[in-house]
């Protein structure tokens, strides 16, 4: 991270946004989940992603902030606003206020943006903008920003959204939960006639090969498991809710898979978190250890959306005390998110 300094100087200094969010890429490179240096990495990658918000904030004037900045604990219609989360929506107002308009000047622009792909691993930044690209014209055309809190306290969040995207930076604000809240991503991609009727096999869809993953799983089951593993009916996609330890989990317990089907279910677990910066993927590795791992989950997958009947199955789900993670690929695909080490979060999320 030696290149930090020069980066956050060369917000102020008029670097241009291709270079400074190419120069944030590299200074957030990826690590393992949970490896040798892992740790490390993640805390100087977060005091990067984390110190652009305060840059951002401290950049703003009044009138910016009375749009975009709210109290820590702000409701409206929609419930308390830092923790709502939906598959399409504004946090603020999309048409005036979308992060790639004239609302902010160029330099807000530059730290919006590489704040916002400093949440990811830098090999998924090109699958993200051709999401976004499908979605919704590109990045900065839809999507919108929210602060809450003060940034460079304890207690502050910011926010993005749009189609497909609910996404979050808190500096572990939010404390028991993993990505600072639950979070939303998804795609339809134009790799198929009709982008939102998706054809079997998803062509051109970033984030379908999560789904081969899990399928691939499914194929080790045998017969008995598969029983279990498959249930007709999906629940509703913004279900995620926590049922905490005494909950009926739908589908096959990990904890009673063979140790190669553990193995791979661990694969699936790292092929979800793959897109993410290290330190959201450390956090999710907390939580999940907190509440007893990926065995005290139970896999399911549904048999009422399976596009092309090909038995490749397009809606699954992990699920545990205190975590979903929620794959809806039919029409195209929508996942849902909520991790936390305490089943007690309370989750805001909206279908």
């Amino acid at each position: 991270m030696s290149n930090r300094s020069s980066v956050e100087s060369g917000i102020l200094d008029g670097l241009s946004r291709r270079e400074f969010v190419a120069t944030s890429a590299t200074a957030v490179a990826a690590a393992t989940l949970v490896g040798q240096g892992g740790l490390t990495q993640a805390a100087e990658e977060k005091t990067s992603s984390e110190q652009l918000v305060t840059k951002l904030y401290e950049s703003l004037n009044d009138k910016q902030r009375a749009r975009v900045c709210f109290d820590w604990n702000h409701n409206d219609d929609r419930g308390l606003l830092r923790t709502h989360v939906s598959n399409n929506w504004s946090i603020t107002d999309r048409r005036e206020l979308n992060v790639g308009g004239s609302f902010f000047n160029k330099n807000q622009q530059d730290m919006i943006e590489a704040l916002f792909f400093g949440l990811y691993n830098p090999e998924w930044h090109d699958r993200i903008r051709k999401q976004l690209m499908d979605d919704a014209g590109g990045y900065g055309r839809q999507q919108t920003i929210a602060i809450f809190g003060v940034p460079g306290t304890d207690q502050y969040e910011f926010v993005m959204t749009g189609r497909h995207l609910t996404i979050r930076c808190d500096g572990n604000s939010e404390e028991h939960v993993a990505f600072g809240g639950p979070i939303f991503y998804g795609h339809a991609s134009k790799g198929s006639p009709d982008a939102f009727n998706e054809e079997a096999g998803h062509p051109g869809n970033v984030f379908w090969p999560q789904a081969v993953k899990a399928n691939n799983l499914y194929q080790m089951l045998d017969g008995k498991q598969r029983k279990q593993a498959l249930v007709q009916f999906s629940p509703p996609e913004d279900e995620i809710s926590f049922q905490g330890p005494k909950g009926e989990l739908p589908g096959i317990r990990i904890a009673d898979l063979s140790a190669d089907q553990k193995e791979h279910a661990q694969d699936v677990l790292k092929t979800l978190l793959e897109p993410y910066r290290v330190s959201d993927r450390n956090e999710v590795a907390k939580c999940l250890e907190a509440q007893g791992g990926l065995d005290a989950c139970s896999l399911s997958f549904y048999s009422d959306d399976d596009i092309g009947e090909d038995g490749v199955w397009d809606v699954w789900r992990i699920e545990g005390p205190s975590f979903v993670w929620h794959f809806r690929g039919s029409p195209h695909v929508h996942v849902w998110v909520n991790v936390a080490d305490d089943p007690a979060v309370k989750t805001n999320a909206a279908g």
